[in-house]
This record gives structure tokens, C-alpha cells and sequence, in this order.
């Protein structure tokens, strides 16, 4: 009897710790392959080493790759909780479309019923947006902002192809500006939906047919 291939393996990175945190105590019962949870370290050029360093390890060469953690909402009406799913990800180093938004928006419905989810392009920068920052971002069409997403994205599909997105958790909303991760009220929601969205990307991961090289 033939054996199936190995399932190929998925990288889910993210940059802060209570981030790595959430996503490393939540259930990864429901994985469909091999799962690694990244800590890139804040910025965009540490999100972009961090990735392409793990992704020339043989065993993740076909990874496909998520990026999470938390972000700033841009857009009227948006609370700290509520979830990002991105069409695409841009930053002035370039655009990178995102694969599976419709099924990462059910699962997460499933996974964390009663959150909002929107979804649209999530745009990157190097430092925390606030004020005016935040009306200009939006005016370009960008629905949140984070500082790796569009780095972790860009440096995984610059070997080639592969199956990317991006899931963020609204930390930080026009409403409901942030001052610190650790002491606005939102937090520990925050935390909790982070850990419970695991289940979501399982079933992304599963859904993908990854091109074998």
C-alpha cells in the first residue's frame, strides 16, 4: 500500500510575547500537520529576518504561513476584540495577496461566535499608529495596521508561492486608543480571542493544496 505524503507543515508567526503566549496554551488538538509557532520579534525587518530564516529549514519549505497577533483598528466603530481577516497585506516595500479570506472569516465566526470580523487590506508600518496617522491609513483603503503582517507575508512568498494570510486581533481602535498592551481593559479579551482563533487556522492549513516542489 502506497503511502500518503507527510502533510505539509504551517508556520503561524507572530511578534510579542503575550502574543507567542496565547498562541502557544491555545488547542492545537485540531491540527492537520506539522504547526510552528514563530516569535519574529517587533518591527518589520524582524518579522521579515525572523520568517526567512525559518523558512530555509528544509522541513518548512512548503509552509504555508499565517500572521497574528494584535493591531490597531482604523476604521469608525471598530472594539478592541474584533478580528481582522486580510484580503492583502501592503507596506512601501509591496503588496502581497492573501489566500482562503472566506474560509478563515467562517471558521473564525465558529471558533469565536458573538466577534465581529471584518475584513479588507491591512497595512503595515514601522512604528505605533496614532491620532492623524490613523485617519491617513484609512483614507488609502486599509481597514487595521501592524507593524509585521506585510513584512511576514512578503518575506515568505519571496522564494516562491506558497499559501499566506494574515488574522489580528483589534488591540487598539479610534474609540479606544491604546496606551500600553498591558494596561488597557481590553487585554485579557484580546488574549482570550487570540487563544481561541487556533481551531480557525487549522482549518485554513487543511483546506490548502500546497504545490509541491
Amino acid at each position: 500500500m502506497d503511502r500518503l505524503p507527510a502533510p505539509d507543515p504551517l508556520l503561524i508567526a507572530c511578534a510579542l510575547g503575550i502574543e507567542h503566549l496565547a498562541l502557544r496554551s491555545g488547542d492545537r488538538s485540531g491540527a492537520g500537520g506539522p504547526v510552528t509557532v514563530l516569535r519574529t520579534g517587533m518591527g518589520p525587518r524582524a518579522a521579515d529576518r525572523s520568517v526567512t530564516r525559518a523558512l530555509a529549514d528544509p522541513a518548512l519549505a512548503t509552509a504555508a504561513v499565517l500572521a497574528t497577533g494584535f493591531c490597531a483598528g482604523l476604521a469608525p466603530g471598530m472594539h478592541p476584540g474584533d478580528l481582522v481577516v486580510a484580503e492583502e497585506t501592503r507596506d512601501p516595500a509591496g503588496t502581497t495577496p492573501c489566500v482562503g479570506t472566506d474560509l478563515l472569516v467562517k471558521e473564525l465566526v465558529r471558533a469565536v461566535p458573538g466577534r465581529t470580523v471584518h475584513t479588507g487590506p491591512l497595512t503595515g508600518s514601522d512604528h505605533v499608529v496614532r491620532g492623524h496617522e490613523r485617519s491617513a491609513l484609512l483614507a488609502t483603503g486599509a481597514i487595521a495596521v501592524d507593524m509585521e503582517s506585510a513584512a511576514t507575508l512578503l518575506g515568505a512568498v519571496r522564494p516562491g508561492p506558497r499559501p499566506v494570510a494574515a488574522v489580528r486581533v483589534v488591540v487598539d481602535a479610534p474609540e479606544h486608543e491604546l496606551v500600553r498592551i498591558g494596561t488597557f481593559r481590553g487585554g485579557i479579551s484580546a488574549f482570550r480571542v487570540l487563544r481561541a482563533v487556533l481551531p480557525a487556522f487549522f482549518e485554513w492549513h487543511r483546506s490548502l493544496s500546497l504545490p509541491r516542489r
